[in-house]
């Protein structure tokens, strides 16, 4: 390794002409110090290794800012599909029906999604005001169950819709509140889970939550909430997933928390000025 510029320790070429005895002093090019320390400073090349610490470090500091940008860069979406297929109760993001049938959600994908997102909306419909009156509730079951099923049940659930049975509701027998009362049924989704899929066949279970009860001055049947879990069998039947079967059982419930109990007429108010939801898983 050379000390100097010149290559050697002393100036001349290793094995040049004979100097005659003489000794060459060599000083220094600038006006420092002469005694300072015999290797002297490359500039050029200080300067090309800041700049390359300071470039590493740039690239650091933008690579860690991407990383934390969640979601935003390529293959973010498929890695949050990955986060929630993970987490049971996470919606996926996935677009749940194609379309309407009678206000009930359908065209659901004929996957493990489509199905939950069926079991859920149904519960929903299943579990609405409408089952209260024949028409209605006609319909609805046509909408959600298979052919088969549908023939089925509606004489056991006429009967089950019986006279008595509104009566004890403070509904009458068509199934219509009094005047300045409202009547409130409704089913709302926490959670879904696949017990069974395959072959075009699925076992859902769906957790909700429900309201039912009359609200308005005198009633004697106040709303109240209730905790059940209602299990679907589905089958893909002309292009959707539809019921052949189902069962409920209650819970799991929650402990109530300390919220005041309303009002019937702020209850009232309530159902009339927000609508429900479509579901998807």
């Amino acid at each position: 390794m050379s000390l100097s510029d010149g290559g050697g320790y002393g100036g001349g070429e290793p094995g040049g002409p004979d100097t005659g005895g003489q000794t060459r002093t060599r000083l220094p090019d600038g006006g420092g110090d002469p005694y300072g320390g015999g290797r002297r400073t490359r500039t050029g090349s200080s300067s090309r290794n800041l700049i390359t610490i300071v470039g590493v470090v740039v690239l650091l500091i933008a690579a860690i800012a991407f990383a934390n940008r969640g979601g935003d860069g390529p293959g973010a979406g498929d890695d949050n599909a990955k986060e929630a297929d993970a987490r049971s109760t996470a919606p996926t993001g996935t677009k749940p029906v194609e379309g309407k049938n009678g206000g009930i959600a359908s065209g659901f994908a004929k996957t493990e999604q489509g199905a939950q997102s069926a079991a859920a909306n149904y519960a929903t419909a299943l579990g609405s005001d409408g089952m209260f009156k024949a028409d209605t509730r006609h319909g609805i079951v046509d909408r959600v169950y298979t052919p088969q099923a549908a023939a089925r049940l509606k004489g056991s659930q006429d009967k089950a819709y019986s006279a008595e049975f509104l009566r004890k509701l403070g509904l009458d027998a068509a199934g219509n509140a009094p005047k300045g009362m409202t009547f409130i049924s409704r089913t709302i989704p926490v959670g879904t889970k696949v017990e069974q899929f395959e072959d075009g066949k699925a076992k859902v279970a769906v957790w909700y939550t429900g309201l039912i009860g009359m609200a308005g001055p005198g009633s004697t049947d106040p709303v109240r909430t209730d905790w059940q879990t209602w299990t679907f069998d589905l089958s893909w039947s002309d292009g959707d997933w539809k019921i052949t079967d189902d069962s409920q059982k209650p819970g799991p419930a929650p402990v109530s928390g300390d919220i005041p109990v309303a009002g019937a007429d702020e209850i009232s108010k309530a159902v009339k000025d927000y609508g429900g939801f479509t579901y998807a898983r």
